[in-house]
């Protein structure tokens, strides 16, 4: 297998600088053996319309990347998380299931910025209050056009294949069990919301830096959640150069299938 040569980016600290980050590339090569690839929370449906209609607009590229990546063999884990009964006794989810146990170094939980852990050793500045405490809705719009916040997703939604030997979890401790039995310390992350859940679940990018794994976030196969009305893509590109400089560095899609990076129709800005 050929393998990926991927341009990776990052916000790296300037010299002598304690509020300064600068863009930084670092050209790596992945074995698709040893890497894996966790889709994080692409559901079906979502009480906030645009974030609903957002995840319908990326999911076929999404679909694509990931069978590109599947076909070079990495493990693909499906994470929508509180859908688990949907995929009850499922091959995909028994796959998951029956992974050896495997004891890891820190406890899976969420983590959210207020609670960084003791063994990390840069400290996390908290990201801007309207997208660390997200509202019910993150349309454009400034008046309520969703209702209160709750669970009206059931499954991952339909567009993204999940294909036979794919895994299907949203629990940490299963997850981690997986990437050990494959010898998998490279793991690309994409799906949503980047400010919230691929960030801070027990599969997401913290957690997988605690445990020790390579996270690499698709920054173009994401979008966040916020109350930022009016500013919505401003608000992810906010996350991402976050993320770019205190967890992980970030690639975009093309990069792995060809093609053209993904970017949301409503995204218009230079």
């Amino acid at each position: 297998m050929a393998g990926f040569t991927l341009h990776t980016r990052i916000r790296a600290k300037a010299d002598d600088s304690k509020d300064t980050f600068d863009i930084a590339t670092k050209t790596v090569e992945w074995d698709p053996a040893q890497a894996a690839v966790i889709i994080c929370d692409m559901w079906d449906t979502h009480h906030c319309i645009s974030t609903a209609e957002r995840v319908a607009e990326m999911a076929p590229r999404m679909n694509e990347v990931v069978a590109g990546i599947r076909k070079e063999g990495a493990l693909i884990v499906h994470a929508p998380s509180g859908c688990m009964g949907f995929y009850d006794k499922t091959p995909q989810r028994k796959r998951a299931q029956d992974a050896p146990f495997v004891e890891a170094s820190v406890e899976f939980r969420w983590n959210g910025w207020e609670q960084s852990r003791e063994i990390r050793q840069l400290e996390e500045s908290p990201l801007p209050i309207g997208i660390t405490n997200p509202g019910p809705c993150s349309c454009h719009t400034p008046e309520p056009c969703c209702k209160e916040s709750y669970a009206s997703w059931v499954r991952q939604i339909e567009t993204i294949e999940i294909a036979e030997e794919d895994a299907i979890s949203d629990d940490g401790q299963e997850v981690y069990n997986l990437l050990q039995q494959r010898g998998v310390e490279n793991v690309l992350v994409m799906g949503v919301a980047v400010n919230i859940c691929v960030l801070g679940r027990p599969f997401g990018i913290r957690q997988l830096v605690y445990l020790g794994k390579k996270p690499l976030l698709c920054r173009d196969l994401t979008d966040s959640h916020h109350c930022d009305h009016g500013g919505h893509f401003h608000g992810t590109d906010l996350t991402l150069e976050h993320i770019g400089k205190y967890w992980c560095p970030t690639v975009t899609s093309d990069q792995l299938v060809g093609g053209k990076a993904f970017r949301f129709r409503d995204n218009k800005r230079e």
